[in-house]
């Protein structure tokens, strides 16, 4: 996924732009990078953190750099923060977002005279490079974000720092967020809303959809107004986005009580304890337990200090091994037990079947699973949940050809996503033959809606229901 963070201060900005960006590193573990602009010019540090933590990295760098001028970002895939130089002047620039059309936006480039395109280790693109040459075609720096946001088929949220100050540019349909935050003398913005609390900062108030703003120490100036329709990821409150974090006015945390709490309503299951897979289920599953009166418990601990998170290593037995190795069984909370296990998701479903192999070996009597959103159906097209190249690798979609072939019409992938579907019950059912639970009940996507909060046309489905 990926996050960023900017300041602009009248004093030195490094010290809160490098605790700013390590706020996001639960977005992202590939890359990271910070820019910051001052009397010296422009300075850079782009480092790997596959391997180590962004403070680790960061630590030397941000001893050298100075600057009252920043941005910094945790890249889930391309290094960046870039430095162009262009007729807008030099600038850097970051981005979290995903593009689609690659290949026809680089022809586009090339027909209006770019020369070339630096490829990465991978002989890809760098997304934010492509972002930047789209910039460039047009006369001026804001008419170039609106053209590039325009012209790129999936989203972008931009930041662009320049001399003169920072231009901060939420995706054309409000995907993902971008919150302003203010202290005396320094202005920031952030991909999520908590990155700036402990740094002194106050929540002035989060862009709308396709806002363009320019931040400089003493005010944060739009110059390019907000769109009406938005189209917010809903999976971020489910999934990623951090406990503390609130987008939209909605915090994370309670929207994940309220998640726990419908699925309660819905269930007849009479389990002897509620657990969450942690750390993402846990919120979902207090909120069960709240809701049905059942004793929430914690019957095995994850282990943190040294495991990075599972699903980033690109390798499928790599990933499934961290995720076991991470969940320290209690016995003495699983052995004769009946356990309810609420996670964040199911998505190719061989952790789960891990974890849920783990808890019988440990004893545990009944393993009733409750995923806290709808099954996945659909590949995001919006924003990089995971460098998965097939929506084969959805357990739902492995489950739906093995039924009705490799050529399934949109009017049946509908019926699957619908919960009061014959197809739906037949698909849950092989889900949950397959993975060996004691039952299987998803988060219904209404009642999903409902635990967010905001208005249904607002927010984007489009993994669960495949509607845009």
């Amino acid at each position: 996924m990926g996050g960023f963070f900017a300041v602009a201060s009248k004093e030195d900005c490094v010290f809160d732009l490098f605790f700013g960006t390590d706020y996001h590193s639960h977005l992202g573990t590939r890359r990271a990078g910070l820019a910051v602009y001052g009397k010296k010019g422009f300075d850079r540090a782009i480092h790997n953190i596959e391997n180590s933590p962004f403070r680790t990295k960061f630590e030397s760098d941000v001893h050298k750099m100075e600057g009252s001028l920043g941005i910094g970002c945790i890249s889930d895939y391309e290094p960046q923060p870039l430095i162009v130089r262009s007729h807008h002047g030099t600038f850097a620039i970051t981005t979290v977002g995903k593009i689609n059309n690659t290949d026809t936006l680089v022809d586009s480039v090339f027909g209006n005279g770019n020369s070339h395109f630096l490829e990465m280790s991978g002989g890809e693109i760098n997304a934010t490079e492509l972002v930047a040459a789209l910039i460039n075609q047009k006369d001026n720096m804001v008419e170039g974000i609106k053209y590039a946001q325009e012209v790129i088929e999936g989203s972008m949220s931009i930041l662009i720092l320049t001399p003169k100050g920072i231009y901060a540019a939420r995706d054309r349909m409000g995907r993902t967020p971008v919150a302003i935050g203010r202290k005396e003398g320094s202005y920031c913005a952030s991909f999520e809303s908590f990155a700036y609390l402990n740094l002194g900062y106050e929540p002035v108030r989060e862009l709308g959809p396709g806002e363009i703003v320019v931040i400089n120490p003493e005010a944060v100036v739009t110059v390019c107004n907000p769109g009406k329709k938005m189209k917010i990821c809903t999976f971020l409150w489910v999934y990623y986005g951090y406990p503390s974090s609130s987008y939209e006015g909605i915090s994370v945390e309670k929207m994940r009580y309220n998640c726990g709490s419908l699925l309660a309503r819905r269930d007849d299951a009479k389990p002897d304890i509620v657990a969450g897979v942690p750390d993402s289920g846990t919120a979902h599953a207090i909120g069960y337990a709240n809701e049905s009166g059942i004793p929430f418990s914690r019957p095995f601990i994850k282990y943190t200090p040294t495991w990075p998170r599972s699903f980033m290593p690109t390798i499928q037995s790599k990933r499934n091994l961290i995720a076991k190795m991470k969940l320290i069984p209690v016995h003495d909370l699983i052995k004769d037990k009946s356990l309810l296990l609420i996670d964040d998701s199911i998505v190719r479903g061989t952790q789960l079947r891990e974890t849920t192999e783990f808890l019988y070996k440990s004893g545990a009597r009944e393993v009733h699973i409750r995923p806290a959103c709808p099954p996945l159906v659909y590949g995001c097209k919006f924003l990089n949940f995971s460098r998965s190249t097939s929506e084969m690798d959805l357990i739902t979609r492995r489950v739906i050809a093995d039924k009705e072939g490799d050529n399934v019409s949109d009017e049946v992938l509908k019926e699957y996503c619908n919960p009061d579907s014959d197809r739906y019950d037949s698909m849950l059912e092989e889900i949950r033959k397959q993975l060996s639970f004691t039952s299987l009940r998803y988060h219904r996507l209404d009642d999903l809606i409902e635990s967010v909060g905001i208005d249904k046309d607002n927010l984007c489905t489009y993994c669960w229901n495949g509607e845009e």
